[in-house]
Parts: C-alpha cells; sequence; structure tokens
C-alpha cells in the first residue's frame, strides 16, 4: 500500500473563520466535514504570524529565529534543509503547488522551482501572474474586486491563482496516486486582493462579522506599539463590535471550495492517505482594534484551525484542547514516512497523537515576532517578541515594550494584561522561565540578559560568562567540533564561565 500525505496550506485563515470552530456562517462544509471525518485540534499556534516566517518554520522545521526568515521577502539560511529536500533524497515524489514565500524576492516569489520539489508541477505567485493573458488581466489580478467586475470581465474560477494551482494538485495526485509522495497544496487565498468567483462575493455581500468584548479594549494597559496600529487603521474599523470586509468573507469560503476539490480528489483516488490542513496565521478582523497581522501574540492571528484526516488511523470527530505548533509538522511527516527525526529539529512529530489525540499530553507552544518584512515599515518596525503559551496562560515578553500575561481561562479574548498583578507573580516567573529556556535551547541569535531583566522580575542578569550551545547535528553536514578541543561535540550544552 503506497504511504502519502496531502498537505493543504492556506493563507490568513485563523479559527475564527472556520466553522466546524465555532462559526457556522463562514460557510466551509469541506473544512468541516474533515474536521467530523477526522481530528479537529482546537489549540494549535503558528510560530510567528507573518506569512513568510510561519512558512519557514513549517517547510524547515526551525524557528524563524533559527533558519534566518525573520521577516516576510528573506530565505531560510542554506543549512536549514527543507522538508522537501530531506524526503526527496530518499527518493520519495515530492511535490509543491502554490505560494512559496520563502526564496527571499518578494511577495510572489521568483517562479523557480528550488531544490527538493518537482519542477514539474511547481505554481507559485510569479508563475501564476506570467499565466495570465496580458496587461489587462495582470492589473485585474491585483484589483480588489466586486461580484460585478468578475461577471462583466467574464472572469470565474479559473482565473483564480488557487483554482489553478489545485488543478496541478489534482495532476499530481492522479499520477503519482500508486506511489509514496509527499504534497504540498498551498492556497494563496483569502489573502488579498481576494479574488473570488462572483457567486461568492455575492453570498457575502453585506456580511456582518460579529466581534467578541474585544473590539473595545482600549489598550490602555497593553504596549503602546498596539495603540500606535489602532490609530493608524482606525479609519477602517466602522461599527464597534461589527467588522465589514464582504470580499475577504467571500474568499475565505471560496477556500474551502477549492479544499474540497483536493478532498474529492484524495477520496477517488488515495483515500488512506494522511491529510493535514492548516493556516499560516489569521487576521485582526477588528478584534482589539487592530486589522491584519503583525506584532501582538493575541489569538486572533497566532491561533491557526487545524485538522487531520486520516482514514483508519484517526479517529472521527476527535477534538484536542492541547496547545500544539507549526514546529511539530516537520518531524511529524518525516516520521510518517519512516524516516528519522534529525537532532537539529526543533519540534516533535504529533504522528502518535493522531493516531490517539486522547492521549496528547502537550503543555506547552511557543511563538516569536522579529519584523513584518524586510523590504517596508509600513506594518510595524523591529519589535522582538517571544512568547509561551500553555494551557492556562500566555505571556508576551516584548523586548522594547510593555510585557503581557493573560489568563485564558478566565479572559479569553485576552483583554486584561496581568503582568504587574501579583496574584498571577508566580504563573508569570514560571512561564518566563520557560521562555528563557527555549531560547537558549535553540540557539536563539537574540538571547541575553535584556530578556531576562525585566521591570517586574528583579532579576540582573549578565552578558558576559555564559555557557556554549553547539549546533546540532542535521544528519547532513559533519558533527560540530568544538573550539576549545576540535573534537566532536559530545553534549550540547558547555559551562564556559
Amino acid at each position: 500500500m503506497p504511504r502519502q500525505a496531502i498537505f493543504i496550506l492556506t493563507d490568513t485563515q485563523g479559527t475564527d473563520v472556520i466553522g466546524c470552530y465555532g462559526r457556522p456562517e463562514m460557510r466551509t462544509p469541506h473544512i468541516d466535514r474533515m474536521a467530523v471525518e477526522g481530528i479537529r485540534f482546537d489549540r494549535a499556534y503558528s510560530t510567528q504570524p507573518v506569512c513568510g516566517p510561519a512558512r519557514s518554520a513549517l517547510f524547515t522545521g526551525l524557528y524563524p529565529h533559527s533558519n534566518g526568515v525573520l521577516g516576510n521577502d528573506m530565505s531560510p539560511a542554506l543549512d536549514a534543509l527543507t522538508l522537501g529536500q530531506r524526503l526527496s533524497a530518499s527518493g520519495l515524489k515530492t511535490g509543491y503547488i502554490g505560494k512559496w514565500h520563502l526564496d527571499g524576492t518578494d511577495y510572489f516569489g521568483n517562479g523557480i522551482c528550488p531544490d527538493g520539489w518537482d519542477p514539474g508541477y511547481w505554481f507559485d505567485g510569479r508563475n501564476y501572474l506570467d499565466s495570465l493573458d496580458g496587461k489587462e488581466e495582470r492589473d485585474f489580478s491585483r484589483k480588489v474586486p466586486t461580484a460585478s467586475d468578475m461577471r462583466e470581465n467574464g472572469y470565474d474560477e479559473s482565473f483564480t491563482m488557487a483554482h489553478r494551482g489545485v488543478d496541478k494538485a489534482l495532476e499530481f495526485i492522479e499520477a503519482h496516486r500508486n506511489e509514496d509522495f509527499f504534497l504540498v497544496v498551498s492556497i494563496d487565498e483569502p489573502h488579498h486582493p481576494f479574488i473570488c468567483p462572483a457567486e461568492y462575493l455575492e453570498a457575502f455581500e453585506g456580511f456582518e462579522f460579529e466581534l467578541g468584548p474585544n473590539a473595545h479594549d482600549d489598550l490602555a494597559q497593553k504596549p503602546k506599539s498596539q495603540r500606535d496600529w489602532a490609530d493608524h487603521v482606525a479609519d477602517h474599523m466602522g461599527t464597534k463590535g461589527i467588522f465589514r470586509l464582504d470580499p475577504f468573507f467571500a474568499c475565505n469560503s471560496y477556500c474551502d471550495y477549492e479544499i474540497g476539490r483536493v478532498l474529492t480528489a484524495i477520496d477517488k483516488w488515495i483515500p488512506e492517505a494522511l491529510t493535514v490542513y492548516t493556516s499560516d496565521h489569521g487576521d485582526m478582523l477588528g478584534a482589539h482594534g487592530l486589522l491584519g497581522k503583525g506584532p501582538v501574540m493575541y489569538d486572533e492571528i497566532a491561533k491557526i484551525p487545524f485538522v487531520v484526516r486520516w482514514k483508519g488511523q484517526a479517529p472521527a470527530g476527535a477534538e484536542v484542547d492541547r496547545p500544539i505548533s507549526h514546529i511539530d509538522l516537520y518531524p511529524t511527516f518525516l516520521d510518517y514516512f519512516g524516516q528519522e527525526k534529525p537532532e537539529i529539529l526543533q519540534g516533535e512529530s504529533l504522528l502518535a497523537h493522531f493516531k490517539n489525540p486522547e492521549q496528547c499530553d502537550r503543555e506547552k507552544a511557543f511563538l516569536e515576532f522579529n519584523r513584518f518584512e524586510l523590504d517596508h515599515d509600513g506594518f510595524g518596525a523591529f519589535s522582538p517578541t517571544r512568547c509561551v503559551t500553555d494551557r492556562r496562560f500566555k505571556l508576551a515578553i516584548n523586548l522594547t515594550d510593555k510585557d503581557e500575561l493573560y489568563d485564558l481561562e478566565s479572559d479569553p479574548d485576552e483583554l486584561r494584561n496581568l503582568i504587574d498583578d501579583a496574584e498571577f507573580a508566580e504563573d508569570r516567573d514560571r512561564l518566563h522561565k520557560d521562555i528563557i529556556d527555549w531560547m537558549n535551547r535553540t540557539r536563539d541569535p537574540f538571547r541575553g540578559p535584556q530578556w531576562i531583566n525585566r521591570a517586574w522580575s528583579g532579576a540582573d542578569a549578565k552578558c558576559w560568562g555564559g555557557a556554549t550551545r553547539p549546533r546540532p547535528a542535521d544528519g547532513v553536514n559533519p558533527h560540530t567540533l568544538l573550539y576549545d578541543t576540535a573534537e566532536p561535540i559530545d553534549q550540547l550544552e558547555y559551562d564556559k564561565h
């Protein structure tokens, strides 16, 4: 029996725009069906809620601070082997179709298939632009359309990048249905400019997205950068408690249709394949008075949908309320294809939890933020943040701004910043230690006493005399030699006082 895995990745879909996560008005029946037939993870997190960094962690198995993708339009370090490189090196068929955003050029990409993936099926944003018929279509592809725009120009689903990419994915599935393979279907939508068929735009015309209590957050006890952000987008907020962005919600539902096409092909050709769906991050959509994504750790952009369907292996209708992370997907797919996890990878396989979700015992997930993009300064500046969330609390250390602590149990809307509340000092300090240990363990290049010596911590850490942490083995390069001895390392931390 061939061993096959399909990884479906969308852009800008938080849990708050997916039906099976409690928003049936979003009209996402195919994703919802996946959840009925498989496992819905309710507390899955991105590693950094911005496209490029989030994707870098998914496809290198390293946090953005470790792989070098600190913001958009940056590429991973040369020694950060992608999942495609590792799997294809073993002879596995590997396909990647859709948005990549990891070649260091621009939003669209360079159109060149990177090592590790089948160039016969490569189709990034640049390839999509090149597939359009002349300047008129190219100009239209960057316009947020109305239903009338689509109809008057004669454009239907076949005009969209999602549809053209899924067409290629269906070809890949049928061509390799009798072989072992790993396929990524990376759908650019519902990211701006929200292009989708007229019937979806009509279905969501005048749609009012209801927000929770955090729509009224005055951000008074939050970082100044959040107030700056809220001021910047204030003119687009509309009525408090209601958010309007009809094309986004229409395109969000359209994405589900394209995912449904992939699921239909899986059901027809490879029904026992492992199928995983997630998104890179969400969108604030007016929560906390903010729009888009950026340097915050709020669940609206940090928590993402994560659904697994695996016929005969993953139990139907299961739900998991444990924190998991995108960082775990790379080792999960290696595990699925019977490959050993290299020491350098920073996540742990979830495969056993796919088979027995009730045994999932994950306790925490780590997140970060560095900057939005290398090229521009329009969506915030350098905003170094390190964050941990466990089963109850979330702590965000904002290096150049006010820190944040939220009790997600009593305050799921993340309104009350408890960072200076003595009642929660013990939990705050415990999570703070977790962040520092994680930064040390992952060899975070920005680690240092500044993260320890917070106004509330009472600490006085020094920047000299710390440990040495050599690079873990990646299974490809020669083993790291210790500088002092020129001998291979035998541990991952040396006391260097």
